[in-house]
């Protein structure tokens, strides 16, 4: 297909975004308040991670003199050029699962442009030599950076991850592009020659599942990096291909398996600063795949019911069928997980846990795995839900026998913290304080850290140098948390 450039899905998007970055154009107030409430919950995530997550390693990345730069590498007090801080900053972002999701679009979005944005922000900073301030601009960048990858995944609902491919790792070059794009101020063409060029680093495959790898991590870090340096390459003058998203080479009939997605994509473009998606992004409460959660709050409620944990002998659950790979498949694998790490995406060890310890926290994915959690995990077991309404939604059904015989049954519609059933913004903050907490930040700094940057009209980006303390966990140690490393 030959397409004028004007009419490229590429173009027609890079036109949308500036025009909605102008900053005359005011959007509604409640995406503003959401780009900072999810921009904080990514900062509290990754401080977490950096101290107490299965990856703490890759902080060693940043810090050297040789590798020196403008840039906040997050609970480390170190800092690196923006690609390498991006890197790092989404690494740790997306280690623990405990990173937002816009749930239509299976879209992890805030582990890409969190780390794209901050990083893309403190470059320009430092250029211009500009002191306090700079977060307006970025918090511009960020929101519009998650507008375009949502859109992405809605003109190519769940068939990106069908393919194999984790769809923020895919999509999110362009996303970060677009962030990166919007805080530095170019141009349509430079930024539409950058949606061409981060088109040749899509990638991130779902292969990581069949060994537990670390490496899922990475994979938004990736994006993150790829967008800065796709962005730097347009300002240097590298050219990309404008047709980027559509034809027989174009990203929808590579990654999705259908080109008619470029369409879909340019239709989704002319709404970019009128039709606001980010508001409706999920946060997560528990530090494991989105697709599990309304499982354990579907078992809570049975259990809440009355039903004793010691009288379960079965919990039968109805997965959605898109998800099944992520969180069901091999199912001996994912009842005896190899390192607790590996159970984040496990269905069956994450049900173990809400049904032995009545909840599901960040230490049952550190270090080994429990004997007591993969003998209750052997009590569950799952049948393919085939119209459940996933992506539009992510639902759980959980039937529960008991030794007794008698069946209990509870249906979550959609999952925890997303558009229709939102969290408030006292939970996100508090989730951020426990997060930095973990990361060994004092309470005084993390409430200063979260005043910033919900309240100022500008934050200071600086706010962000915090250093997190050597952190273990009673029983485990850096070498057990990072052995997949």
């Amino acid at each position: 297909m030959t397409t004028h450039p004007d009419t490229t899905a590429a173009r027609l998007l890079a036109d949308a975004v500036l025009a909605a970055a102008d900053p005359r154009v005011e959007p509604p107030a409640e995406v503003p308040a959401a780009a900072r409430l999810h921009f904080l919950d990514a900062c509290g995530v990754a401080l977490a991670a950096a101290a107490t997550g299965p990856v703490t390693g890759v902080t060693a990345l940043a810090g050297r003199p040789e590798r020196a730069g403008p840039c906040t590498v997050i609970g480390t007090g170190a800092t690196a050029p923006a690609p390498l801080a991006a890197l790092v900053n989404g690494t740790l972002t997306h280690s623990l699962e405990y990173d937002d999701t816009h749930v239509a679009s299976v879209m992890h979005g805030s582990a890409v442009l969190a780390p794209a944005a901050l990083a893309a922000a403190q470059e320009r900073a430092a250029v211009e030599g500009t002191g306090a301030g700079g977060g307006a601009r970025m918090l511009r960048g960020y929101a519009l950076g998650w507008e375009t990858l949502i859109r992405i995944g809605l003109a190519a609902p769940g068939t990106i991850q069908a393919r194999g491919f984790q769809g923020s790792s895919a999509a999110g070059p362009f996303a970060a592009a677009v962030a990166a794009g919007v805080v530095h101020g170019v141009d349509a063409g430079a930024l539409t020659h950058a949606l061409g060029i981060a088109g040749s680093q899509a990638a991130g495959t779902f292969a990581f599942l069949r060994q537990g790898a670390t490496v899922k991590a990475a994979q938004p870090g990736f994006a993150a990096q790829s967008g800065l340096l796709a962005l730097d390459l347009a300002r240097a003058g590298v050219t990309g291909p404008d047709g980027v998203f559509e034809g027989p080479t174009g990203f929808f009939e590579l990654f999705a398996g259908d080109a008619t997605g470029a369409d879909r994509l340019a239709a989704l473009a002319a709404t970019v600063g009128t039709r606001w998606y980010l508001p409706e992004a999920a946060f997560k409460g528990y530090p494991c795949c989105h697709f599990i959660h309304p499982f354990v709050e579907a078992l809570a409620r049975v259990l809440d019911s009355g039903v004793a944990a010691a009288d379960v002998a079965e919990v039968h659950c109805a997965v959605p069928e898109g998800q099944l790979p992520v969180i069901a498949e091999p199912w001996a694998a994912k009842r005896h997980p190899a390192r607790a790490n590996d159970a984040r995406w496990s269905l069956p060890y994450a049900l173990a846990a809400q049904l032995v310890d009545g909840d599901v926290r960040a230490d049952h994915f550190r270090g080994g795995v429990r004997p007591d959690l993969l003998a209750a995990a052997r009590l569950v077991t799952a049948e393919p839900w085939p119209d459940s309404g996933y992506p539009e939604v992510f639902p759980a059904r959980v039937r529960v026998r008991t030794t007794d015989g008698a069946t209990h049954e509870a249906h979550v519609e959609d999952v925890r913290g997303s558009a229709r059933r939102p969290m408030g913004t006292d939970e996100v903050v508090a989730k951020f304080l426990a997060n930095a907490a973990l990361g060994g930040v004092a309470d005084h700094a993390a409430r200063a850290v979260a005043d910033e940057l919900l309240g100022a009209p500008d934050p200071d980006l600086g706010v962000l140098r915090l250093t997190a303390r050597e952190h273990t966990t009673p029983g485990t140690s850096h070498r057990e948390e990072n052995d997949h490393g």
